[in-house]
């Protein structure tokens, strides 16, 4: 796909970090934006990622091949709307939000069906701003595509692979498959972590709470610190499936809760194992997805350790997918999970730090 112009209707932290990833992979893309704050476009300028200083009028998206809608949801359906007239007749018109089914019936309606494809990259941070983009952000990351039936095959293989090129792995879903996927896996999560934080707030009176919270209360309710506009507009678009899963979360408490009312031991282990089981087989791929190959390492928390154990992997002409550091050690005896791009990769690195006296543990699902 062949694209001079792409547009960005807001410029955060999804929307910086594809304009990022673009112009590392295709550095003489002209890319224009508008935000809602002009200091953010002038920032972006003055870091040239973007060609204009200013905020674009509407007129200004005619030039461009893609545009991405980068807002909160119903933000980008007004856009959507804003840029009918506007847009050359084969301008792909895509968005990043975390709902489809109201950007959808807005396409749809508008007779854009042909024009517009859905996007959702499965990457993120509870930081926000475009201070905190990265051109690696979608680097390895799923990136659901929904487009229409009536959509040409053709121009959806085009953009599908504009954004494979981009280093993210795209997944086809009907809107209604992703809403209620991203409902189960990201929007309910975000209610219960945020429902969390707000009990332990009203019931923390002396800070005992906030002073003592470890890795594990931290771990499950990081997501409680996105951006509350963005997070109000998803429950909004997307109520019905929150909703419905709100009522099913309840049913799951209730079970936990008349187990321990009870007292009824086997019961408890049965929940926490059904759990515990599913939870585990999540870095089991699906066939056809990418596969992960994850390996964790106990480490000593001072300086240069982490260093010291790439410098080996390097030394031993290990490749490296993916670092992290799990700073919970409440349920992980390693605190460096290590990924990798193969098995082989994995089985060589578990060999070298195993002779370098580190003590390594390939998760068992």
């Amino acid at each position: 796909m062949k694209t001079k112009t792409i547009g960005f209707v807001g410029l955060g932290l999804i929307g910086g970090s594809i304009a990022k990833a673009i112009l590392k992979i295709y550095p003489n893309t002209r890319i224009l934006a508008t935000a809602s704050r002009e200091s953010t476009i002038e920032t972006a300028f003055e870091e040239r990622l973007i060609d204009n200083n200013g905020l674009l009028k509407i007129h200004q998206f005619g030039q461009c091949d893609i545009i991405f809608l980068c807002s909160p949801v119903k933000v980008n359906c007004e856009y959507l709307e804003k840029l009918k007239d506007v847009v050359k007749p084969d301008c792909i018109i895509t968005d990043v939000g975390s709902v489809k089914g109201d950007i959808t019936a807005v396409a749809r309606s508008l007779g854009m069906t042909n024009q517009f494809i859905g996007g959702h990259p499965m990457t993120g941070s509870e930081l926000t701003g475009l201070e905190h983009s990265s051109a690696s952000l979608l680097e390895n990351a799923y990136y659901i595509l929904t487009a229409d039936p009536e959509m040409n095959k053709e121009t959806y293989g085009q953009f599908s692979d504009y954004i494979k090129s981009l280093g993210a792995i795209p997944i086809q879903l009907t809107p209604e498959e992703h809403d209620d996927a991203t409902a189960t896996v990201s929007h309910l999560p975000h209610v219960v972590a945020a429902s969390l934080v707000n009990l332990v707030n009203d019931n923390d009176e002396k800070s005992i709470c906030k002073t003592i919270a470890a890795g594990g209360f931290k771990d499950i309710t990081r997501i409680a610190s996105g951006s509350p506009t963005m997070w109000q507009h998803i429950f909004l678009s997307n109520k019905d499936a929150v909703l419905k899963l709100i009522d099913d979360f309840k049913e799951e408490l209730s079970q936990f809760e008349n187990a321990i009312a009870k007292q009824d031991s086997d019961e408890i282990i049965k929940l926490w194992t059904k759990a515990k089981d599913y939870r585990d087989s999540l870095t089991i791929p699906d066939k056809g997805h990418a596969r992960f190959f994850e390996l964790y390492c106990d480490i000593d928390d001072k300086p240069g350790t982490i260093v010291g154990v790439l410098q080996l992997l390097s030394n031993a002409d290990i490749s490296i997918k993916n670092i992290g550091i799990i700073h919970n050690r409440e349920f992980e005896p390693g605190v460096l999970r290590l990924e990798f791009y193969t098995q082989d990769s994995l089985d060589k690195a578990k060999t070298v730090l195993t002779h370098n006296n580190y003590y390594v543990r390939q998760r068992t699902n």
